[in-house]
């Protein structure tokens, strides 16, 4: 949000513009302002919105037909923006190279207001078309851009806030643009975050298809970041570098033009390039190193025969719901004004790799992150994190001596190395993890209270896997990422057991029970309960249990007997377990308290 000064001296500025006045130094950014000057020299009048007549249906068809890949591809990230957007009256946009837009979602009441300006699918929202938008900028500027109410180029534009991020494919061509559009009186500070995080996570799905018979480097820095959205890729051909995403070219210094112009021996000093799956050390030519892992071209199809070989697991990080992302917009601010978030939750809900999202999201994406098992606290890692995040794992696990140290270097802002010499000071946030009760530690005396308060500011806890409300959205997503692109599908009664399972190992154990599942898979066969481990105590004469069709009744209120009387007699069997009962039938908990629990109230 613009202060009162900010927005005076922005309108202030806006009219010396288009008066043909200098403008004032550092009032408007200069994106906002090279853009003004590009739509003057079109000859575009600011007064007035241009007049846009959206694609027929007919004609917006094939267009979208043509990027059916690219939609595919972000269909999962725009549902999870358009949680936030509706939480924040905004619609999200997704558009093609060339700026029309292909789809929105969002807020209904907003994206009425925002159809009245063509700001609908179907519509080019270029500089040319449009003036200065966050779209046409994004794409002309080829980075991320927020224009913000003002800042449009057209006065009836002055209602929106937009910010957007262009989505480049793996050989550095845009494949079009995210946006995320709201009203400009509401706090937006956040949305292009959300946006470009998205657009990492989409950037990082192209690959997952169309490079089977390339070698394919993922690598980082940080080994906690191989196998994310924020892990380097670099994709060789007969060892020639052929794409890769931006990230892995910053990290080497490169960018878009060493495409098909580098070796892999112009790149790294390790001439081997062998993919067992497993993370390595990888050197670069000019002395950085890297962990990495190194993914060989897939073999020839075996026959079925052969469908036991070992397959890599691929690391796969928690798909965050509607409710987190909202606590992870909350924590970001949070850390972004210095106040340290303590997380909360149950072994395998996440907590790690929620904290490297809000780092990215922060102000400080661009510094360090760093990680510190509690059970230690070297020097040289708190001077590593300076600027930067430092992230304390499980902080209930620190000895009550390094307690006291922590507390001091908190209290002092700066740490006095543990073997003597000069203090250093100490400028991070600080975001911290524990599964413990750590109020009740402080009341045994085994965590300190002071410690306490410093560190738990603001507490973010981490719902377990069972309670989400979107799980069953959690469950596709994460089973379509392991799956990639192998046609097996997971049958209802299956879905309905995994949603009736309580996880007390959460997402790590979702995900290692889905690849388990996908191991013993059959190409082209669905997925049934009886494959499922013997944890979810699944009785496969309970699962063979056929429920008559509408075919074989006389009606559908006969058919609706039939299965209440088989909830009751298992819910009976069970002993009135509700989570027993529905994992014997393999359908969720909540069908059963919708049609037998609910209807005694």
């Amino acid at each position: 949000m613009l202060t009162v000064d900010n927005r005076h001296a922005m309108v202030e500025a806006r009219r010396s513009f288009f008066d043909g006045r200098p403008v004032p130094q550092n009032v408007i950014p200069l994106p906002i302002l090279d853009s003004w000057r590009r739509c003057n020299a079109l000859g575009l009048n600011n007064s007035v919105a241009p007049h846009l007549e959206p694609l027929t249906a007919a004609e917006l068809r094939p267009r979208s037909e043509q990027h059916e890949t690219l939609r595919r591809l972000c269909r999962p990230e725009i549902e999870a923006l358009h949680a936030e957007a509706d939480s924040t009256d905004c619609i999200v946009i997704l558009t093609d190279a060339t700026g029309l837009v292909l789809d929105t979602v969002g807020d209904v009441d907003f994206a009425d207001r925002a159809a009245r300006v063509a700001l609908r699918p179907g519509v080019p929202w270029t500089e040319a078309a449009t003036g200065t938008n966050a779209i046409g900028a994004a794409l002309i500027e080829k980075r991320p851009i927020k224009v913000h109410g003002i800042q449009h180029f057209f006065e009836p534009h002055g209602f929106l806030s937009c910010s957007a991020a262009p989505i480049f494919d793996p050989r550095g061509e845009i494949a079009g643009a995210l946006d995320m559009s709201g009203p400009a009186a509401t706090d937006q500070r956040h949305a292009l975050g959300l946006v470009r995080m998205a657009v990492d996570q989409i950037e990082h799905r192209f690959f997952d298809q169309g490079f089977a018979r390339c070698e394919t480097i993922r690598f980082h820095t940080d080994p906690g970041l191989v196998g994310t959205s924020q892990e380097g890729v670099l994709v060789f051909e007969d060892r020639r570098l052929v794409a890769g995403n931006r990230r892995g070219l910053a990290l080497l210094g490169l960018d878009w033009s060493a495409l098909k112009d580098r070796l892999f021996e112009d790149l790294f000093s390790d001439g081997r390039l062998h993919g067992d799956g497993f993370l390595k050390r990888l050197q670069a030519q000019d002395g950085d190193q890297f962990f990495a892992r190194l993914q060989a071209p897939a073999r020839p199809a075996v026959s079925r025969a052969g469908r036991g070989a070992r397959m890599a697991a691929r690391p796969v990080a928690p798909v965050f719901d509607p409710g987190t992302r909202k606590a992870l917009a909350r924590a970001t601010r949070l850390i972004d004004a210095d106040v340290p978030v303590l997380l909360h939750g149950e072994t395998g809900t996440g907590k790690e790799i929620f904290a490297r999202a809000m780092h990215h999201g922060s102000a400080r994406a661009d510094r360090p992150f760093v990680a510190v098992n509690s059970v230690a606290l070297p020097d040289v890692l708190i001077r590593e994190a300076a600027g930067g995040v430092l992230f304390l794992d499980e902080i209930g696990d620190m000895p009550l001596s390094l307690q006291s140290r922590l507390l001091r270097i908190l209290q002092d802002r700066e740490a006095k190395p543990s073997r003597g010499g000069r203090a250093v000071s100490t400028d991070f946030a600080l975001v911290c993890t524990t599964h413990r009760d750590l109020r009740a530690m402080v009341a045994t005396g085994s965590f300190r209270a002071d410690l306490y308060f410093r560190i738990a500011q603001f507490t973010e806890e981490l719902a377990p896997l069972r309670s989400l409300p979107g799980l069953a959205a959690v469950i596709r997503n994460v089973w379509l990422d392991l799956a990639n692109q192998r046609h097996v599908t997971l049958s209802p009664e299956t879905e309905h057991a995994l949603l009736g399972y309580d996880w007390p190992g959460n997402f790590r154990q979702l995900v290692g029970t889905l690849r388990s599942l996908l191991a013993l898979a059959e190409d082209g066969n669905p997925i049934l309960p009886s494959m499922l481990p013997a944890e979810f105590g699944i009785d496969t004469r309970a699962s063979q249990v056929v429920i008559p069709t509408p075919a074989s009744l006389e009606n559908e209120d006969r058919l609706r007997d039939v299965q209440l009387d088989l909830m009751r007699r298992v819910l009976a069997e069970c002993d009135g377990n509700i989570s027993r009962a529905a994992k014997r039938l393999g359908i969720n908990r909540s069908t059963i308290y919708r049609h037998l629990i609910g209807t005694r109230h």
